[in-house]
């Protein structure tokens, strides 16, 4: 019996997810993944059971990536309760989803693999409706202004700012995206 370990694991995981990010869902293949992740052929189809789970296995991987460190959450906790420090939040919160610009494309790649793939829709729906409940949830235990409501525009405004970043960076300047997530709190978020 191969015996598998979890740090390898994870290796291809970050693999098919760079894999999904330069050629995309028809590019992830076990041999892909192996090439990405320097490992002999055959490794991949080792530690997963088909491509369905591969896929599955990446979206998983991408939202642990993306969730903030405990640094960044105490330092979120001792900040202001105001507009402005909301504006500051959401403005880091742009540009630690960007810097994670393969995971972004990746998840991109997901999302429309996600409707020819039951399993993977189902998978990506729990973790979405998770990562926004939680964001309401932590939003409403801040303090900050606005209601459940602000909060899941601000995720959709954002989400497609952050996609425009990442696929068209120069329909944009920093300067103007900065803006845009101003206006987007200041418009979306009522004065207390």
């Amino acid at each position: 019996m191969v015996r598998r370990n979890d740090q390898r694991r994870a290796a291809l995981v970050d693999a098919a997810i760079e894999v999904l990010a330069r050629e995309g869902a028809r590019g992830l293949t076990f041999r892909a993944v192996d090439a990405a992740a320097s490992v002999p052929v055959g490794t991949a189809s080792n530690y997963f059971a088909s491509r369905d789970d591969l896929f599955t296995q990446a979206g998983a991987r991408v939202y642990e990536r993306l969730q903030p460190d405990e640094e960044l959450i105490a330092r979120q906790r001792a900040a202001g309760r105001d507009r402005e420090t909301y504006v500051g939040l959401m403005r880091d919160l742009v540009g630690r989803v960007a810097s994670f610009r393969t995971g972004y494309l990746a998840l991109l790649e997901l999302r429309l693999e996600a409707t020819r793939r039951p399993e993977l829709r189902k998978v990506l729906t729990e973790r979405v409706r998770a990562d926004v409940d939680a964001n309401v949830a932590y939003h409403e235990a801040s303090g900050l202004p606005g209601d459940a409501t602000a909060v899941k525009l601000l995720m959709l405004t954002l989400n497609w700012l952050i996609v425009e970043q990442l696929t068209l960076p120069d329909v944009f300047t920093e300067v103007e995206r900065e803006q845009l997530v101003t206006a987007a709190v200041e418009r979306i978020v009522a004065a207390e």
